[in-house]
């Protein structure tokens, strides 16, 4: 009986196969880029710590996706301005954090640093993830931007060309400490 010849179907579907799947890009998820703390040991006891009131800039997100800083509802680009006069207290403000003196080793000098600030976001469950996604990213690039304005002042290039002792002295200056406090579900009974 007459008939197609279907021996080489397998071989060209294979191949097309083989070709979709190399040429195909794939989508990797978005996320951030973040350390976790080691869990606490067995006979490790949980110890609270103080801080000065001055020392945290606190940033709520609520679930209508508006970010508050204080009594204020700034934009990103107001975060990170405001961010960026917390982290570096130029003026020494009493209602930002404490100047603190710090030898730094690789300067061979000391420096006032604001070495106990924190910054605090707390969100809403109902709050997007991209606008979490953007508030970190507003205060990414606070720290980046003083880390390479102290890089061009003190090396005269970007953090970025900055050899690994300069980066740990910058980062020792201006060290990140973003802090993520659990989300909160407000306007429900408990």
């Amino acid at each position: 009986m007459p008939g197609l010849n279907t021996s080489s179907t397998a071989d060209i579907s294979f191949m097309l196969l083989i070709f979709f799947l190399t040429t195909t890009s794939m989508d990797t998820d978005a996320g951030l880029a973040r350390t976790l703390p080691k869990p606490p040991e067995e006979n490790q006891e949980n110890v609270e710590m103080k801080v000065k009131e001055r020392n945290i800039l606190n940033i709520r997100v609520n679930k209508d996706n508006m970010v508050m800083m204080g009594d204020a509802y700034p934009t990103l680009d107001e975060i990170k301005e405001r961010a960026k006069e917390f982290i570096k207290n130029e003026k020494n403000d009493p209602h930002m954090p404490e100047l603190v003196p710090e030898k730094i080793k690789y300067l061979g000098r000391t420096v006032l640093i604001t070495k106990n600030h924190v910054i605090s976001v707390q969100t809403d469950r109902g709050t997007d993830y991209g606008v979490y996604i953007l508030v970190q990213d507003a205060l990414i690039s606070a720290y980046n931007e003083l880390r390479n304005e102290f890089a061009l002042a003190e090396f005269g290039h970007a953090y970025e060309f900055c050899n690994d002792d300069e980066k740990k002295a910058i980062r020792e200056i201006y060290p990140q400490k973003i802090s993520e406090a659990e989300p909160k579900k407000y306007g429900q009974a408990l």
